[in-house]
């Protein structure tokens, strides 16, 4: 927002977003009811955390716990709810969701918001296929709630009433790009030079000193994503395996993960897992990703070893964050997440 413009609060600018919110109010009561009647419980989890996630490129806000003795602990707001969610499946948990807000430092666009909604929800006992078929009922539960069909953003459409085509990254690799995508990941290491060059002769713009990572996700993000989503969902799934945070390797073939994620107009909506229990793996996916943030950014943060902990007896389970506030711009035809929020973050 400028700052010729009017204010969030003003009444004429509340009025002309007010039927977005009403939306969004809606949706929140009918998404409860949605996993209620699934045998589902809500949980809240708590914002500070030792840890706000060990992503690479998620930058986290940072405090300080001061406890009753005078001294003080360094805490963050949460990237995601996944840790305590983890814990409480550890627990003996079987179904639960949360609608909870969340913090990403450096996020602002119209997709993005510094402050926002996460839905979560957790499945202990099965696989992540059940989450696929939870997507489409719920995005066809939301299109009822709001009174439409279909979705709209940025000049797409997506009937929400049809049932998603589902696609491996591999072969949205070929079909968008021309690129054999699975030539290049190995079980331990990707062949960074051999995707380097194919993506150089798909005309993608690639720097010399690009890592395996960084021209996945320029080709993600050039060739693929604009393609997703359009005209029904797309569930985009198998990820190499390096490209899952806290999935498990898919055991037909481990060189991929059972990592799923759900477009809508070109939109990510939600990105799904087979769940990681193994606590050594965790641990040292953790450290690597670290490192290469410690290269990167010249930061790192701690790993959450009461998480790590929990991993160990939690049992096999399926779990998958969907971003709420995209959601529900898409379902109301808003054009930015702003238009959604009751009350954005000052800039």
């Amino acid at each position: 927002m400028s700052a010729e413009a009017s204010p969030w609060w003003s009444p004429s600018v509340h009025a002309d977003r007010r039927p977005f919110l009403l939306a969004r109010q809606r949706v929140q009561a009918a998404l409860r009811a949605f996993f209620g009647a699934r045998g589902f419980i809500e949980v809240e989890t708590p914002i500070l955390q030792v840890s706000p996630g060990n992503e690479v490129h998620l930058r986290a806000f940072a405090t300080a716990l001061e406890r009753p003795d005078g001294s003080t602990a360094p805490r963050y707001l949460h990237t995601s709810p996944e840790f305590t969610a983890k814990k409480l499946l550890a627990a003996g948990e079987t179904r639960l969701f949360t609608l909870a807000r969340v913090f990403r430092n450096g996020e602002r666009t119209a997709l993005h918001h510094p402050e926002f909604t996460m839905l979560e929800w957790y499945r202990a006992g099965e696989g992540y296929e059940a989450l696929m078929r939870d997507c489409t009922a719920l995005l066809a539960a939301t299109a009822e709630t709001v009174g439409v069909r279909q979705f709209h953003f940025g000049g797409h459409v997506c009937d929400v009433s049809l049932s998603a085509e589902r696609l491996t990254v591999a072969e949205a690799f070929t079909r968008f790009a021309g690129i054999d995508l699975m030539a290049t990941v190995g079980r331990e290491d990707n062949d960074r030079e051999r995707l380097w060059q194919a993506a150089h002769a798909a005309g993608i713009r690639v720097a010399p000193d690009d890592t395996w990572a960084d021209v996945f996700t320029r080709v993600m993000v050039e060739k693929i994503e604009p393609r997703l989503g359009i005209g029904r969902p797309t569930i985009l799934c198998e990820y190499p395996i390096s490209e899952a945070a806290l999935a498990r390797p898919k055991p037909e073939d481990p060189r991929v993960a059972e990592r799923f994620e759900l477009y809508v107009c070109a939109v990510e909506l939600a990105n799904g897992f087979g769940e990681l229990t193994d606590p050594v793996e965790q641990r040292r996916r953790f450290i690597a990703w670290m490192d290469e943030k410690e290269r990167l950014y010249g930061d790192r943060y701690p790993v959450d070893e009461d998480f790590l902990e929990a991993l160990a007896v939690m049992p096999e389970a399926s779990g998958i964050a969907l971003g709420f506030d995209r959601l529900v711009m898409l379902a109301a035809g808003a054009r930015r997440i702003e238009d959604v929020l009751w009350a954005p973050v000052a800039p």
